[in-house]
């Protein structure tokens, strides 16, 4: 069974509407999120492998993505998510077409920085 895809328009008319807003989860891999200073508006940051203990609404539409413009996180979250009974879709294009549309975004939060590493060496 085919997932469903949202257009970026589509998107952007349900997200101008609180009451037909979805629930954004962007599950771009580590690098391309990593390396990304935007992300779609008020979307959480869920990666594949927080999917299975993650508490989202059955009572809220979802819609997931990526940056790959073929979907293929996307899709394959949406369908788990799907399998789980909930109402979900991808976002066609990813976060790339929405972009590339001058679409509205929003700053998202750095990496957290790697600790320092304790500085062995002899003692004085």
């Amino acid at each position: 069974m085919p997932v469903p895809r949202i257009t970026k328009e589509a998107l952007k008319q349900r997200l101008e509407t609180p009451d037909t807003a979805p629930l954004l989860l962007d599950v771009r891999l580590k690098y391309p999120y990593e390396h990304s200073s935007v992300r779609l508006p008020g979307a959480r940051r869920l990666t594949e492998d927080e999917l299975a203990e993650a508490t989202l609404p059955k009572d809220r539409d979802i819609v997931v993505y990526d940056s790959d413009p073929d979907e293929v996180v996307s899709a394959r979250v949406a369908a788990d998510l799907i399998a789980r009974g909930f109402t979900a879709a991808a976002l066609q294009g990813g976060i790339a077409a929405w972009m590339g549309a001058s679409l509205p975004t929003e700053p998202k939060e750095p990496p957290a920085a790697a600790p320092a590493k304790a500085a062995g060496g002899a003692s004085a």
